[in-house]
Parts: structure tokens; sequence; C-alpha cells
């Protein structure tokens, strides 16, 4: 929101907002549009200036910015203790943001993707580009942003998408006591794997497990035993991200298909919900 001040005069003082193109919208006092997006009030004041200065002798403009809640909201998701959607209204740099989330999960796979779109801040912002776009990308490792590297640290401006990157999953079914996934930030085996899930249950056949692997678009099966891996007599297989581990439970048919990994956790899942709104000032 704009404020437009004549010196000694009402008659021709303005307020209103920017066009979504970028220039004073409804500002009817002259011919010529005023282009105020990313420009300073002082730049803003200069073009009126002169402008007026075609039905006035040697007016003195005054501009002020006295609304900024329009700008592009910054958001933080993935895994963090709670997502939320900044409304920047001073420097800030990714830790501070980082901290307002309440910190990083466990499930964090170790980088951090920041997205920047296009002409939605006024760094590097111009008029002649396109909107629409492919935005920038920046990818930052945690690790270096623990070590305090100036780099991995950047500002946050308005309109970034921050997210912080989570660990593919590893699905467990079956004869396990916490169904779901597992993250694969690090190498996991069947038996940490099974672990992380809760152990095995009292209906489980530890000897009849089987890893479900996609690749190049077809499934195979891995058969492993628990019992086995434990007695030293078979290796501990890794898994890899995306892995379908089904703990066989005793009377249960074996599958003739692969499983559907959703089917296990779908009851813990719930709808997109909008992040909560925090003020950066």
């Amino acid at each position: 929101m704009i404020d437009v001040d004549v010196i000694g005069s009402t008659e021709y003082d303005w307020r209103g907002p920017i066009t979504p193109e970028g220039f004073l919208d409804g500002f009817d006092q002259i011919a010529k549009q005023i282009f105020a997006l990313c420009r300073s009030e002082d730049e803003i004041a200069a073009d009126i200036a002169t402008e007026y200065g075609r039905i006035l002798r040697e007016p003195k403009v005054r501009v002020s910015i006295i609304d900024r809640s329009n700008r592009a909201l910054a958001r933080l998701d993935g895994a963090v203790r709670t997502a939320y959607r900044f409304r920047i209204q001073r420097p800030v740099r990714l830790n501070e943001l980082i901290v307002h989330a309440g910190g990083i999960t466990d499930g964090a796979s170790g980088e951090i993707q920041i997205q920047r779109p296009k002409n939605l801040s006024c760094e590097g912002f111009d008029r002649g580009t396109d909107d629409t776009a492919r935005p920038a990308v920046k990818v930052i490792k945690i690790s270096d942003l623990l070590k305090g590297i100036e780099e991995s640290n950047p500002t946050v401006l308005s309109g970034d998408i921050v997210t912080i990157l989570e660990a593919y999953p590893i699905y467990m079914i079956g004869g396990v006591n916490r169904p779901g996934s597992v993250d694969s930030r690090s190498q996991v085996t069947l038996s940490r794997a099974i672990a992380m899930a809760g152990g095995l249950t009292k209906s489980a056949n530890s000897s009849a497990i089987s890893i479900y692997r996609r690749t190049d678009g077809k499934t195979k099966i891995i058969s492993a035993s628990l019992d086995q891996i434990d007695s030293g007599t078979a290796a501990d297989p890794p898994l890899n991200a995306f892995d379908i581990v089904d703990v066989t439970e005793r009377g249960r048919r074996p599958r003739r298909l692969p499983p559907d990994p959703d089917a296990a956790i779908r009851s813990t899942r719930s709808g997109p919900v909008q992040p909560p709104l925090k003020i950066i000032d």
C-alpha cells in the first residue's frame, strides 16, 4: 500500500495498492503509469514529481510504503516439528526460521532445499522475466549449516519455499508391532528395520520374511529368515528406499501379489492442512 503526499496540497495526494504488474493501481492524476514494484520510495517520488511538474510548479512529493502485508509468504515444511508460513518483514536467515519451526526432526535426510520462484521478492527482480519460469533451487547440507558455514545459512526471502527433505521410507507390514514406515537415512539392514518397527509380534513367523523391491518396473521378491540372521548362518540384507518388508504371520497364506504399503499406515494419515502463519518483524 503506497501513500503519495504532495507537500502543500491535498488535491493531488493519493493512497492505494499496486497492480499485479507492479504499477500504482488507480493513480489517475497523471496520464503515465508509475511503476513501483521493487523500487525505493525516493525513486517512485521522483517519477511522480516529474509527471506532476507538467501541471504543477516545482512539486515536492513524498512517498511512503504504509503496508507490506500482501507480500508473498515464505514457507517452511518437511522434517520439522511444525511447518509454518512466514510473513517476512525484516531480513531473516534460514537457521532462525528452523528455530521458529521447533527444529529439525530425526526423519530428515540431511539436506535442505530452497526454491525461489521468479519475481516474488525484490532480490534479483527483473521486469523482463516471465513469472512462470522455473524457480531457482538451492540445496544445503544440514551438516554444513550446523558447522556454521555462512553460505549454508542464506537469507530467506518472501515467496521462498524451504523444505527440510525427509528420508525416503522403507515400509514395514505384517507381524511387526508398529506397522508403517521407517526412514532410510543411513544404511538400514533387515534386523535393524524390524527393531525400528518395534520388533516382532507374538504371531510373527521370524523365518518367513519377504522383501519386495521394485526395480526397472518389476518387483523382485527377496526371502529372508531372522532366525538365520541371528544365528549367523545368513547375512543381514541391507534394505533400499521404498522396499516393502512383509513379516509373515502364522496361519496366513502366502501373498500372491505385492502388498500395498499404504494399507498398513493409511489410518494414521490426515488430509492436507494449511500451516499456521508467523510474522517475522
